[in-house]
């Protein structure tokens, strides 16, 4: 077998591909990725009892947000769109989330939890591109949903 390309990214790689930073970088590393055929990702985000939002999200039992688990996704559908324009030579715009479906939450995220954040492109047509994700914690599903996310118009 030939020499496989690396397809791991830490997070300087991730810093260079996402407009996001601290506190709201979600993704601390990609474990892998492929652009063909099927384009798709695997991140991680560790979650740290020092995250901002569990003072605020129920702090006597900290819990993280499912908006910001929905977030994660996002952000790790941001880096695939990244790589695959990057593949190609082309510079890619800002994408912004724009509409989520089918959202599931089914597992309560816990400081010390490492999450596996699984994004896989569906489609992507005039400017908006369709994702599925899921948050897996220990094998376990503990998010999933559809979203969709537009390319920024200049304005």
């Amino acid at each position: 077998m030939g020499e496989q390309a690396d397809t791991r990214l830490d997070i300087e790689d991730i810093l260079s591909a996402l407009p996001h930073r601290y506190p709201f970088l979600l993704v601390d590393r990609v474990l892998d990725y492929q652009l063909e055929p099927t384009p798709r990702l695997r991140g991680l985000k560790n979650v740290s009892v020092n995250e901002g939002f569990f003072q605020g999200h129920f702090p006597d039992h900290p819990v993280m947000p499912g908006v910001l688990l929905i977030e994660a996704m996002a952000q790790a559908a941001g880096v695939l769109t990244q790589l695959k324009q990057r593949a190609i030579g082309r510079e890619c715009p800002l994408f912004y989330l724009v509409k989520v479906d089918k959202a599931r939450f089914t597992q309560l995220v816990r400081p010390g939890d490492q999450l596996i954040l699984e994004v896989e492109e569906k489609r992507v047509i005039r400017g908006m591109a369709q994702y599925k994700g899921q948050v897996l914690i220990e094998g376990k599903m503990a998010a999933s949903a559809e979203f969709f996310c537009a390319e920024r118009r200049p304005s």
